[in-house]
């Protein structure tokens, strides 16, 4: 009997390993940022990683910006002594560079689905304090008219990777975004902050999820963060004790 079912073991294997094989001739594994052929799905060429700028310590411990070597430990940046945000610390992966950015477009825009797993991974690297300070994660939600235009929140890809890599429980549908707001993309960063102000909210049955817990709240690139601060807002008022942000990119020439 021991035998039969070792012999099934290695059947499906050898089919698991020959069904890779053919999808890959009819679906070539590509390059997340340039196109080009790669070993395998969802991952990048050698000439788009080295394009990968990554944000490295010394961060300043709350806005997650690059500081200057040497810097002692617990620095603050400009940024986070002159506006204290609502949240606890921010991390980010990288620089929203040109590579970057056309890893987000790829996920965003082109459904490149498979992306969010590389994306996930580098941002639970970068983001590991976070992590290690936060009971949930949960993304920055979409208005119910945009995700059915667009068909999928991009960053709820990106934190329902980030729970089954770290087993933070994911709340996918916590965060609701009230009302429709226009397009952050070209707006001054005043107008981005009036754009989404109060546009968040948690419904009150389900307030229970957030109540006394840390969130870990996460979204694709960050800009000028007026879009996860009204969040963090929110998830405040409505009973989160502590917010915490993880993103893939961000823009650092603002800070």
């Amino acid at each position: 009997m021991s035998e039969q079912v070792s012999a099934i073991g290695r059947l499906r294997q050898w089919g698991a390993v020959w069904s890779t094989k053919a999808l890959d001739m009819v679906l070539p594994p590509l390059c997340m940022g340039c196109g080009d052929l790669v070993t395998t799905h969802g991952g990048v060429c050698a000439a788009c990683w080295r394009g990968l700028t990554f944000i490295e310590p010394p961060v300043c411990p709350v806005m997650g910006t690059p500081l200057e070597p040497g810097v002692p430990a617990g620095t603050l940046s400009a940024a986070a002594i002159a506006a204290p945000p609502p949240f606890a610390r921010l991390r980010g992966a990288c620089d929203y560079d040109a590579t970057a950015r056309r890893l987000v477009t790829a996920l965003k825009y082109n459904d490149r689905l498979e992306t969010a797993t590389m994306m996930a991974q580098l941002m639970v690297r970068a983001s590991a304090d976070c992590i290690d300070n936060s009971d949930v994660v949960m993304p920055v939600p979409l208005h119910w008219r945009r995700l059915i235009s667009r068909r999928f929140n991009q960053s709820a890809e990106l934190s329902r990777a980030i729970s089954k890599q770290t087993g933070l429980p994911h709340l996918a549908t916590v965060l609701k975004r009230s009302r429709a707001t226009k397009q952050q993309v070209g707006l001054k960063a005043s107008e981005r902050a009036l754009n989404v102000t109060g546009a968040f909210t948690v419904p009150e049955h389900l307030r229970h999820e957030i109540a006394g817990r840390r969130v870990l709240l996460v979204d694709d690139v960050f800009t000028t963060g007026a879009t996860v601060t009204a969040a963090a807002r929110a998830l405040k008022r409505f009973g989160a004790d502590e917010v915490n942000i993880a993103v893939f990119a961000r823009v650092l020439d603002e800070f």
